[in-house]
């Protein structure tokens, strides 16, 4: 399992609060049970990995008990959000691009136009032939 991966797996079960620390729960197997599909839907979904259910739950105890520096590294890494760098954008780029934009789609319904002209022209065509026989 890459470094990612038990990133992703560590902040959901975090946030799902799986261990069981936030509360009693009236049946913590069952709320674990339906916890676990979510991680391997999401592992799937954002890795295209698939891992059982209980080689998930095997890795996560391996984590919690025996690589506690691991976890702790985990951990951390899912505490921090990633911030995108900061986009160099200022208001003349800004209107350069929406000029652009306005260009474009102005192009764009000129094409279209054409296309519809086109069509309409062919229609007559055809129905003119049609009406001669």
């Amino acid at each position: 399992m890459s470094f990612i991966e038990m990133v992703e797996m560590v902040d959901i079960l975090k946030r799902t609060d799986y261990d069981g620390k936030h509360g009693p729960y009236p049946n913590p197997n069952v709320r674990k049970a339906k916890i676990m599909p979510k991680v391997v839907k999401s592992l799937h979904r954002n890795f295209g990995v698939r891992r059982s259910k209980e080689k998930l739950r095997k890795r996560w105890s391996d984590l919690k008990l025996r690589e506690q520096d691991q976890y702790k590294r985990v951990q951390q890494k899912s505490d921090v959000d990633v911030v995108e760098e900061e986009s160099h954008f200022t208001s003349e780029s800004a209107q350069i691009l929406s000029g652009e934009r306005m260009g474009c789609n102005r192009d764009f319904e000129n094409l279209n136009q054409n296309i519809n002209d086109v069509q309409k022209k062919k229609m007559k065509n055809i129905i003119d032939v049609l009406c001669r026989i």
